[in-house]
């Protein structure tokens, strides 16, 4: 699947993830479209009055899965076995696949081969009728909250590894605009709902603040 992407033409890491138009996530994802528009994206990620909060946090959670199915799909060629052998965020953070069951123990592995691990099983989640139900009147199943903060966690790797180990690659792309407006987004979304532990950020505690601090 080709798109233009700024002005390079590329491919997406893997399938776009579309949400059937006409539907109430749909609305939903044209209303995050419209207020993100504005500018203020304090008040974009916030729950519009009156919506469910589990269908806002899937419809953002599809949203935030094809851009960085983009934006990783912009640098694919920089990011190598030879390149990036493990999956690394700076020095200090490396991270070791597992999914709970195909791959039950952590596995040691390159960072391209993390990344498609990592996708495919945020598509395998996002498909489940069960656990993103597209259809309006089925319910989201009880543990879509814990599934959500798995999802966010695992996708904010990928902006993690982009940052520290390819933004030079992102900068002669001329790509850091909408890197750091997309991460800006995530960010935000994820606090505003405390979707992912402090911990987990800790890679990116610098990007964050600085995000943070214009905004005030």
């Amino acid at each position: 699947m080709s798109f233009l992407f700024g002005s390079r033409s590329s491919k997406t890491f893997k399938p776009k993830k579309n949400i059937p138009e006409g539907s109430h996530q749909y609305e939903l994802l044209k209303h995050a479209e419209a207020t993100l528009g504005s500018g203020n994206l304090r008040q974009a990620v916030m729950l519009p009055e009156g919506e469910d909060l589990n269908e806002w946090i899937a419809v953002n959670t599809v949203d935030f899965f094809n851009q960085i199915n983009m934006l990783y799909g912009t640098i694919t060629e920089f990011c190598t076995e030879v390149s990036c052998s493990v999956m690394s965020a700076g020095p200090r953070y490396e991270y070791h696949w597992a999914d709970g069951t195909n791959i039950k123990k952590p596995i040691k592995c390159s960072a391209p081969k993390y990344i498609d691990y990592l996708m495919t099983w945020v598509q395998d989640q996002l498909d489940d009728e069960t656990l993103f139900p597209s259809k309006i009147g089925v319910p989201f199943p009880k543990n879509f909250m814990s599934v959500a903060k798995t999802i966010l966690k695992r996708l904010f790797r990928v902006y993690a590894h982009i940052y520290h180990q390819h933004f030079d690659s992102v900068m002669q792309l001329q790509e850091e605009a909408h890197l750091n407006t997309s991460f800006k987004h995530f960010i935000f979304f994820v606090q505003e709902f405390n979707l992912i532990d402090r911990r987990e950020l800790a890679p990116l505690q610098d990007l964050i603040e600085k995000l943070g601090s214009k905004d005030r």
